[in-house]
């Protein structure tokens, strides 16, 4: 089953049903007015999407529509709860070799996690609004799960029942303000301005083989300005799987429905399969040159973050974004998936 939120002028939109090759959508106010709304009586009214999911793909509706990316909010415009970990321990080590500094055994058994803003998700093709380049601008692009009532406690091995819907992550990042936060030892907060998502949420069985023990096993692909940057496969070097990041979540408190657990940046130990954000290229460049060459991003670039099935088909469909300086919306040209 494949879900989206549409724009409707409220905060939290219009929860609709996408069909499978995201060519059709059918609103679904009939079922549930919002996915929060749909996530918190799960049990009863995911049966009535996924009906109306099947009527859709078998063409039986008769108020579908063309479905348009463009009008689509985050699946959860707001969410109770984001906490984003970081699962690739690869990229984790690439951080800390390129200044110099060990990495902690301990981050191969115990992970990195940290709570971030939850009130204002962006769309898939809104713009990146920002008011500097001198923050450090950088791309990060990820797999995200969102769950049901999760008790505090849970098991990896419970806590993947709990499991509803996948999503993909743009979790924008501003490089040079995050040593000063660092520093502070409060972690992260100015630096990680507002999180984008992929139009549609889907349910793990539409990934099919490609969801294996909590993991996604495909590439998650990064295009920057029109040129493919990396394409690292989200199952392999995953050190932590999705279950074992939300017990690491509920080890003291219960995480509730429609809580949104991030994967951190995709990352490969083949730098052959590129990177999913510029911070990994710049520091793959520090290790080997001693400084780092490539820019972050300007205002005017452009980000598409895409996952294919076995067949080439778009899943989640793309997050196409345009990076605009505050007070230039619609003065940079072409939106980004316009292009």
């Amino acid at each position: 089953m494949k879900l989206a939120t549409l724009k409707d002028g409220t905060r939290d939109g219009q929860l609709a049903v996408v069909s499978r090759d995201l060519k059709t959508a059918h609103i679904a106010d009939g079922i549930a007015l919002t996915l929060q709304r749909a996530l918190d009586d799960w049990s009863f009214i995911a049966p009535q999407l996924q009906e109306l999911y099947e009527q859709l793909n078998a063409g039986k509706t008769h108020r579908s529509f063309d479905f348009d990316p463009k009008r689509c909010m985050a699946p959860l415009p707001r969410a109770y709860q984001w906490a984003d970990g970081s699962s690739y321990v690869n990229h984790v080590e690439l951080v800390r070799k390129a200044r110099n500094a060990e990495m902690p055994e301990s981050f191969w058994h115990d992970p990195l996690m940290y709570q971030g803003g939850s009130d204002d998700f962006i769309g898939p093709t809104d713009d990146i609004v920002l008011a500097s380049e001198e923050w450090g601008i950088d791309f990060e692009g990820e797999v995200a799960v969102v769950t049901g009532d999760v008790p505090m406690g849970s098991t990896p091995a419970q806590a993947l029942s709990h499991i509803r819907l996948l999503m993909l992550v743009n979790d924008v990042s501003l490089r040079n303000l995050i040593p000063a936060e660092l520093a502070k030892g409060f972690g992260f907060f100015q630096s990680k301005p507002a999180s984008s998502f992929s139009p549609v949420a889907v349910t793990p069985d539409e990934l099919g083989d490609a969801w294996q023990d909590g993991k996604v096993t495909l590439p998650l692909r990064a295009i920057w300005n029109g040129a493919l940057v990396g394409q690292p496969n989200a199952g392999v070097d995953m050190v932590f799987s999705f279950p074992q990041l939300i017990a690491h979540l509920v080890k003291t408190r219960n995480a509730r429905a429609g809580s949104i657990i991030g994967s951190g940046t995709v990352s490969n130990k083949d730098a052959g399969k590129g990177y999913t954000c510029i911070a990994e290229k710049r520091c793959l460049e520090m290790i080997a040159d001693g400084e780092a060459k490539t820019p972050f991003m300007k205002f005017g670039d452009t980000i598409k973050i895409e996952m294919l099935d076995a067949n080439g088909k778009s899943i989640f469909g793309a997050i196409h974004q345009q990076v605009v300086q505050v007070g230039q919306v619609g003065k940079v040209g072409q939106t980004a998936a316009s292009r």
